[in-house]
């Protein structure tokens, strides 16, 4: 290889730096950089390494002098050890005459060329270190003198630069793509109404951002999480799985209101192994949505699609800012729902005490004045077949009467506005008990206390279901129900010693629906709990 005047090292160096400001690809720029080096200092072969932003690991590695076949026999790029360790560690310029006598060396894989002379010099701008320049074998077998040294570190500046750009602009792009997914999600919010929609959404947005294989979002039912979306590889048939609160990575998440990376899922001990392996969990982030330090859904990512599949903090922080907007579309859609609910419920309760109202007042006093004209008639001639005729007719009405008194309490019981939930209540166990043969007994703890009209509503029709459903499926003897109040809710019990059923096995039929939707209105919850032995209905409401 001849020497270079000083005018082709100049045009050589011109040449680099036209590279640098004119070509888009960084690779390109690298490749062009190596090989000027190369040229410039008469090494045989030349490379160059990018450090990643960790600092650790080399993310890129530009080679010149070895042709593909000597490429290929040799295998994986280096890893960063040896005297490439030394130089990302120290990232100061280093000259050798022989590479493999260094005590710092770790030798060469098999198929790797003989080097003996080497030049290793700092990829730096403003003291942050981008990688190295590495140069072997100077021609004519001598070894690399300080001019080369020079030469080096100018087009390692030049590197370093190329990289930093290249990073600047991969950073805008990336928070340029965040902003414009915020911003659709932020416009989905104003206009679209339907709540899968929205969360799809923000799987798909969230998987491109983050590069995730499957992104799942998952709301909680009793005391289960229930997948409702599942966006990438892997996703189909996931909607609907359910993981158990306590007993799953994601419902532990959920249950602390506060965001998390895994790692290694096979080495987390709070992770479900059998769904993690039904999932094909290698690594993931678990943010939960949270409103007014409520949990009420949570988003995961599965694996990262990247040499590295481990998710980064940065990937932790935008997860979040979607989770604010999931959440606020999961929290607009249960007001929209409540809101229709109770509604709904409102205007059945109108309609009730319209029609109690009707059959007390109208239906009520029609069937009266039957009566008092039958009693006319009676008075008025005693013949043996107008009596038996009339006696049969006040039965039929007055079984008539009782029942459309009986409807009137069903409809609207009078003493829940006129004296409040207990007598109301006490009033219903007596009736049940009469009709039926069991005993009911009602326990008040709560003193003589109103509670607001919604809930005193609320709280009766879920007693007078939970009796209904006794009474045609439990087959008790006794019946309890407790009114109570602790840490600032209030609770109905009701308590049976009939056969009980196992909730998990049974669909929900629309009895146990209706409860626990009058719950879901008042921001209340439902527990059951049933054995052989009987059937413990728990119903909860704040107060």
């Amino acid at each position: 290889m001849p020497d270079l005047t000083q005018q082709q090292r100049l045009r050589a160096l011109l040449d680099a730096g036209i590279a640098l400001t004119s070509e888009l690809s960084l690779d390109a720029v690298l490749r062009r950089l190596v090989e000027t080096a190369a040229t410039l200092t008469r090494a045989r072969y030349a490379a160059l390494g990018v450090i990643d932003p960790t600092g650790k690991e080399l993310e890129r590695f530009v080679t010149f002098g070895m042709d593909d076949e000597t490429q290929t026999a040799i295998g994986d790029p280096p890893h960063g050890r040896g005297i490439l360790g030394v130089l990302i560690r120290d990232a100061t310029p280093l000259r050798l005459h022989d590479l493999g006598q260094d005590p710092r060396s770790v030798g060469f894989p098999p198929g790797h060329p003989a080097m003996n002379s080497f030049l290793g010099v700092p990829i730096l701008l403003r003291g942050v270190a981008f990688g190295n320049l590495y140069l072997t074998e100077k021609a004519g077998g001598g070894d690399f003198v300080e001019e080369d040294e020079e030469v080096a570190l100018l087009l390692a500046s030049q590197a370093a630069v190329a990289v930093e750009n290249a990073r600047l602009y991969e950073s805008a792009t990336r928070w340029s793509r965040q902003l414009e997914s915020l911003n659709e999600i932020g416009n989905a919010l104003a206009s679209e109404v339907e709540l899968p929609a929205l969360l799809e959404l923000v799987a798909t947005r969230l998987r491109e951002l983050v590069d995730a294989r499957l992104v799942l979002v998952a709301l909680p039912e009793g005391d289960e999480l229930r997948y409702v979306t599942a966006e990438g590889e892997g996703g189909e048939g996931l909607v609907g799985l359910r993981l158990d609160l306590r007993g799953s990575k994601a419902g532990r998440v959920f249950l602390r209101k506060r965001s998390e990376r895994v790692d290694s899922m096979v080495d987390d001990p709070e992770a479900d192994q059998v769904t993690a392996r039904q999932i094909g969990i290698n690594t993931a982030l678990f943010v939960p949505l949270v409103v007014r330090d409520r949990a009420i859904g949570l988003i995961g990512a599965v694996d990262k699609q990247q040499p590295d599949p481990r998710f980064s903090e940065d990937d932790l922080r935008l997860a979040e800012a979607f989770a604010v907007r999931a959440a606020i579309a999961v929290d607009l859609s249960e007001r929209v729902t409540r809101d229709a609910l109770r509604r709904a419920v409102e205007a059945q309760e109108l309609e009730r005490r319209r029609l109690a109202r009707e059959l007390h007042d109208e239906i009520g006093q029609d069937l009266t004045s039957i009566l008092l004209g039958l009693k006319t008639i009676e008075e008025s001639g005693d013949k043996e077949q107008l009596n038996e005729a009339t006696a049969a007719l006040r039965e039929l009405v007055v079984a008539a009467l009782q029942d459309v008194r009986r409807l009137a309490v069903e409809l609207r019981p009078k003493a829940l506005d006129d004296f409040g939930l207990v007598p109301a209540l006490e009033r219903l166990a007596m009736t049940f008990g009469e009709q039926t043969g069991m005993v009911l007994e009602v326990e008040n703890r709560l003193g003589d206390v109103r509670l607001r009209g919604d809930v005193e509503t609320a709280l009766y029709r879920i007693v007078q279901e939970a009796l209904t459903n006794v009474v045609k499926h439990a087959q008790a003897q006794h019946v309890s129900i407790l009114l109570t109040r602790k840490e600032g809710r209030i609770a109905a019990v009701i308590d049976d010693d009939g056969q009980g059923f196992d909730p998990r096995a049974q669909t929900e039929g629309l009895g146990l629906l209706g409860i626990r939707e009058r719950l879901d209105l008042l921001g209340g919850r439902l527990v059951i709990e049933a054995t052989g032995a009987g059937t413990t209905l728990v119903a909860e409401v704040p107060f």
